[in-house]
């Protein structure tokens, strides 16, 4: 008996994002218990030598994602779901010369996936709003940047090599999504 309401309980947080968005302590739960599972199946993927990583170049990360910045909770928002569909579309590259495993893809693709389904009702109706916020001056920013790593793949032919520098930049934009989250308050 405990076990089903339990089973309808799971259901309910995963199904109906649209009401639960509205709870941004929920929300900032939701998302950080995600990230922390994207970094666990990033991790999970083999990596090649140190040597590859000699090879990376400057991607023109923003800033704002190096410094310690005060983001207001849209802003944050913003940013994170900017970077989510970024590093969604970087990952269904072809990464068939890393010897990734597809589940572990899928899985991580899944997770990011369900984290721009739980922000996406909020960004639209910040959108909808059309103030000017420190995101919007981030996003260009974060959109050369996400330019500069596709470019890298492509240029390296989607090699080993360059998906290992790609790897560490993801995760170093995981690190940048932990932080944002914590601004995601009631």
């Amino acid at each position: 008996m405990t076990y089903r309401c339990l089973l309808q309980m799971v259901l309910l947080l995963c199904f109906s994002t649209t009401a639960l968005s509205r709870s941004y302590s929920l929300l900032r739960f939701q998302q950080r218990q995600s990230l922390k599972e994207c970094q666990k199946l990033l991790g999970q993927l083999p990596s090649t030598s140190q040597h590859c990583l000699e090879a990376r170049m400057d991607f023109q990360m923003p800033e704002e994602m190096k410094q310690e910045q005060q983001f207001q909770k849209e802003d944050a928002i913003l940013v994170m779901y900017e970077m989510l569909q970024h590093i969604f579309g970087i990952l269904t590259r072809d990464f068939s010369s890393t010897g990734w495993s597809e589940t572990i893809i899928e899985d991580l693709l899944e997770e990011l996936y369900g984290q721009m389904n739980r922000l996406q009702p909020i960004q639209k109706e910040i959108m909808q709003k059309q103030n000017s916020t420190t995101g919007d001056t981030i996003v260009p920013h974060l959109g050369k940047y996400y330019f500069n790593l596709m470019q890298y793949l492509e240029s390296k032919e989607y090699d080993r090599c360059a998906w290992t520098v790609v790897q560490v930049q993801i995760l170093t934009n995981f690190s940048f999504l932990m932080r944002l989250t914590g601004y995601v308050r009631d």
